[in-house]
């Protein structure tokens, strides 16, 4: 313990002598900065590991300068692991320093941080049913948020954004036309070949056109069209909303007075229950071309193939298809603008906010498609 070191770097100096009563002093003087305790760090932690048996007084009475670099320094030497009796204490500690340090607890930063242990399936559970109960209570949240707004807006038509309205339902709707065309002709040239050859055996090819004409009128054509709505509507409306509120602009929205399911949720609401039942419409019409091109192959005449359809489809059913798809474009609009207004920050958040949205909207759709045809049997429909 006689001897006494002494290691200067740059406008810090570190010594280190026997104290009075068998300790040893480690003195720090001058700037500790993030210029100048880069070098004096590994050697003070050797130093302490030379004296591992020896309690060590870490004098400040010299320091000049200490920004969060030398707190770090010291708070380093604080938590190092020690035997009993030998401890790291601070002495001489100027006012300033004390008030950089007294935020921190080196005893709180001492010992090795115990491994993140993987949450048990109980709580993988529990969190599962609190995140899906969260995720109801602001559907039902939104639900009444987006009606007051909408019943508003059919109260005051004037304050309704319909300019804005009919770009959305142009973008979602006529620009959708094209994708609902191929998708409908397909599905109409597939359903009348799959039932032609089977019905062939039985000389019913004729039925073939009460068959596509029920399934598109009654399922296919709203189920498909909704479908694609999600896709291209939901996604959007949640891509669109979601980042604004990355960008705060719904936060811009609020301090100005304007609320932002009213300004932004309404009028896409209203664009999408507008041009729902009209691409279903389309896509009925569409997808019986199909079909009536198949059964001519088939040696089906255009006229007794209309005919046939027109025997077959009953007003209740080509109204059912509209309101069924009323429904789900309300119900895609809601998804889409409620998952962009939960949207959260991050570079990721819009991503998770689009993959959200298309996910619940085709989830609820096929589950309402399912409800829709219990209640209507029931109805008689």
């Amino acid at each position: 313990m006689g001897k006494k070191t002494s290691v200067n770097e740059g406008g810090a100096q570190l010594k280190v002598s026997p104290g009075p009563a068998g300790e040893c002093i480690l003195e720090l003087s001058g700037r500790l900065d993030a210029y100048t305790i880069g070098p004096l760090w590994p050697r003070a932690g050797r130093m302490l590991e030379d004296h591992v048996d020896t309690p060590v007084r870490v004098d400040l009475a010299a320091v000049d300068y200490c920004d969060g670099a030398g707190v770090a320094l010291l708070l380093d030497l604080l938590r190092q692991t020690r035997a009993p009796g030998a401890e790291v204490a601070l002495v001489n500690v100027p006012t300033k320093v004390a008030q950089l340090l007294e935020p921190f607890d080196a005893r709180a930063l001492s010992g090795t941080p115990e491994a993140r242990r993987a949450p048990g399936l109980g709580r993988r559970l529990g969190d599962g049913v609190h995140d899906l109960g969260r995720d109801l209570y602001n559907h039902v949240v939104f639900v009444g948020e987006a009606a007051a707004a909408l019943a508003h807006g059919l109260a005051h038509p004037s304050r309704v954004r319909w300019k804005d309205a009919l770009r959305i339902a142009q973008e979602a709707g006529v620009n959708a036309l094209p994708i609902v065309a191929l998708i409908a002709f397909l599905m109409g040239v597939i359903l009348a070949f799959q039932s032609a050859v089977a019905m062939k055996q039985f000389g019913a090819e004729i039925f073939v056109a009460n068959l596509v004409a029920l399934s598109l009128f009654r399922e296919l054509g709203p189920l498909m069209t909704a479908i694609l709505l999600a896709g291209r509507s939901a996604s959007a409306f949640a891509a669109e909303i979601g980042t604004m509120k990355v960008n705060e602009e719904l936060n811009a929205l609020t301090t100005m007075g304007l609320d932002p399911v009213r300004f932004l949720v309404v009028t896409r609401v209203m664009a999408a229950v507008i041009i729902a039942p009209l691409l279903t419409i389309f896509a009925d019409l569409v997808g019986l071309m199909g079909g009536a091109m198949v059964m001519m192959t088939f040696d089906v005449p255009l006229v007794a193939f209309m005919n046939q359809v027109s025997q077959a489809v009953s007003p209740g059913d080509f109204l059912g298809g509209l309101f069924k798809a009323t429904v789900f474009g309300l119900v895609i609009a809601g998804v889409g603008c409620l998952r962009g207004l939960e949207t959260r920050t991050g570079a990721s958040a819009v991503g998770i906010s689009t993959t959200r949205a298309v996910v619940s909207a085709i989830i609820l759709i096929v589950v309402l498609d399912g409800l829709f045809a219990v209640i209507f049997f029931h109805l008689g429909i």
